[in-house]
């Protein structure tokens, strides 16, 4: 699926009630939703930001790995470089 702006009709972000992180929703012209998680925004964030500040990266590609062992508060599956 490739997104153009034309395609968005709103996208909202909010921490919902009862929760602790961001919600990213994307409504689209077609009536279609699609909801991201805090993390992953912030991993694709992250990403863009380092393909347009770095003087030779070209491409950064993010892959689902589940970790054993995590820091308290963070998720077992994370999206690393």
């Amino acid at each position: 699926m490739e997104l153009s702006n034309a395609e968005v009709r709103e996208v909202e972000m909010s921490v919902p009630r009862g929760h602790r992180h961001l919600r990213t929703r994307i409504c689209l012209k077609n009536g279609d939703e699609i909801v991201l998680q805090e993390a992953t925004v912030a991993n694709l964030v992250r990403a863009y930001v380092t393909i347009k500040t770095h003087p030779q990266k070209e491409s950064v590609r993010l892959r689902g790995v589940e970790l054993k062992e995590t820091k308290e508060g963070f998720a077992d599956w994370q999206l690393l470089e």
